[in-house]
């Protein structure tokens, strides 16, 4: 099982970002292989699209899940068209997270919600 949290930190420890599109990290943990890696997000310096500049990242890492808090509708599109399903762990660890997934005690996200989460400009948002 490969599994892509989006992560404020670079390890177990840290909390699980809201934000897919603009979190900091994502870490790769892998649960056949027990092993575990930490990449900086490609989109959380993007300009623009920053969701669909992370799910693509995380299509080419060949994850299967994601665990974060929210992911816009780009992002779903792409994550979807690759065939991972999407988990909501706002308020985790990372560990706790994985943890969840694996004992099937987290809510899927199967409707994204609203673009321009992470950088605040939604509508109405000033």
């Amino acid at each position: 099982m490969k599994i892509c949290i989006s992560a404020g930190g670079k390890d177990l420890t840290s909390a699980v970002d809201d934000r897919f599109g603009r979190c900091k990290y994502f870490l790769i943990v892998d649960t056949g292989k027990e092993d575990i890696r930490c990449m900086e997000n490609q989109g959380a310096v993007s300009p623009g699209g920053a969701g669909i500049a992370a799910a693509q990242q995380v299509v080419d890492e060949g994850a299967e899940y994601v665990i974060t808090g929210n992911v816009g509708p780009n992002a779903m599109k792409i994550l979807s068209a690759g065939g991972i399903k999407v988990y909501r762990g706002s308020g985790m660890t990372v560990s706790d997270a994985v943890e969840s997934l694996q004992e099937g005690l987290l809510e899927e996200i199967d409707v994204p919600g609203p673009s321009h989460r992470g950088m605040g400009q939604g509508r109405g948002n000033k």
